[in-house]
Order: structure tokens, then C-alpha cells, then sequence
């Protein structure tokens, strides 16, 4: 087992400045929010997924782990940064000295979280797949686009309608564990629910992929109706 911690790469400046960058390179051409809040949640949700199944501690911390570097791609372009992402991804944690077991399971994580290549191919990439596919909420709209909507304007970007649209996020498990439930409640006057699987249909079949890799269901409720 390595001691490179989960602590200790939120920690880590050079991981950091990569997420924080890659993050302005997305502003800069009008995405939603990939920031170090992202990550965070993304790493948080991931380890209460694993962790919530019953998985060895080390397995829900690599989870976290492969959750708080999965973005870092985008510093070198959009397109295909899953890829770049887990290239990244090994360059430095093979320099920090963590075992190469270890390695290949965030490397692979990090590689198959983006939906146009996604599998969820071990139990780690399955958390993060739904752990990054479930963060829908209406911080992760940039704030000039926030002050548009508070100002009575039409959101243009789909992406920025939908995010902005959720009042109320929350994804949990059943009492046995045996479904794993996204909650969401929508202001249906700034957009439809059919505008959420617009852009989330493909999301959403990924997320349930990834929970029959885990043994569980996943299932969406939408302001009080299940809907997957």
C-alpha cells in the first residue's frame, strides 16, 4: 500500500494549479464550473459510494483519489481529456512514488469517465462515472451567466439552463443498498425536464451502467416523479 494519501493530493500545489487552470481554460470557451468545487464533491460522492457498498478503505480512498484528478485534461483541450487526463494523471503519481496497482486502477478510472469512451470497467471508475455525472446544481453556472438569469435574461447555453434550473440536488442509497437514487428538484420555468435529458440521457445510462458494475440500480426522481 502507498502513503500517498488523499490528503495529501488535495494538498499537492502541482495538482492544484492543474485543476484550478484547466478549470479557466473551460471558462474561457463557456463550459460549467469543473473547479476545485467539482472535484471535491466529485471525490466526496465517490467515496460515500464505495464506501456506503462496503469496499476496503484503500479502494473508497483511491476512489477520492481518481474523483479530485479527474478534470485535470482539460488544461490541454476539451476534447479527449479523459485521456490526456489519465496520461497526466500517471506522470505525477508515479512520481510521488505510488505502487503501480494502485495507479492503473485511477489511471483507468480517469480514462473512462468521459461518456463519449466511458466503460465503467472496475469498481473505482464506476464511482467516479456516477459521482461526476450526478453533480447537477446551479452553482456550477459561471456568474456572469448567474447575474443574466437574476436579471430576468435568457440563459442561451442548455448546459447553463439545466444547471441553473436545480433547486435541489441530493443522491443517496436505499436502505439496503440496493439503489442508488439522484433527487433533483427543477424550477420547470427555466427548464424542462425534457431539456435535462437533452443532455443528460446519455449521462444517465452511463451513471446506470455504472451502478450494475457496482451489483446496484440507479434510479432519478425529478421533482417527485421517478423517471429511471
Amino acid at each position: 500500500m502507498s502513503n500517498v494519501t488523499f490528503e495529501y493530493i488535495k494538498q499537492n500545489k502541482d495538482i492544484r494549479t492543474y485543476i484550478s487552470c484547466a478549470d479557466d481554460a473551460l471558462s474561457s470557451i463557456g463550459y460549467t464550473e469543473h473547479s476545485l468545487a467539482h472535484v471535491q464533491r466529485a471525490a466526496d460522492t465517490a467515496f460515500m459510494i464505495l464506501s456506503e457498498l462496503g469496499y476496503p478503505d484503500r479502494d473508497c480512498e483511491l476512489a477520492q483519489i481518481a474523483a479530485y484528478m479527474h478534470d485535470i485534461g482539460n488544461v490541454v483541450n476539451r476534447a479527449d481529456h479523459a485521456h490526456s487526463g489519465a496520461i497526466m494523471a500517471f506522470r505525477l503519481l508515479d512520481k510521488l512514488g505510488m505502487p503501480a496497482s494502485e495507479i492503473a486502477l485511477i489511471i483507468s478510472a480517469i480514462g473512462n469517465h468521459d461518456e463519449s469512451t466511458a466503460s465503467p470497467v472496475n469498481a473505482v471508475a464506476a464511482a467516479l462515472i456516477i459521482a461526476d455525472k450526478t453533480d447537477v446544481r446551479r452553482s456550477r453556472v459561471r456568474p456572469a451567466e448567474q447575474e443574466k438569469q437574476s436579471n430576468g435574461q435568457h440563459l442561451d447555453d442548455i448546459h447553463d439552463r439545466v444547471n441553473y434550473a436545480v433547486e435541489k440536488s441530493e443522491l443517496y442509497f436505499n436502505d439496503d443498498k440496493s439503489t442508488l437514487t439522484l433527487e433533483l428538484t427543477i424550477d420547470l420555468s427555466i427548464s424542462s425536464v425534457m431539456e435535462y435529458f437533452e443532455i443528460f440521457l446519455t449521462r444517465m445510462t452511463l451513471c446506470r451502467r455504472a451502478a450494475e458494475t457496482l451489483g446496484i440500480n440507479f434510479s432519478i426522481v425529478i421533482n417527485g416523479n421517478k423517471i429511471m
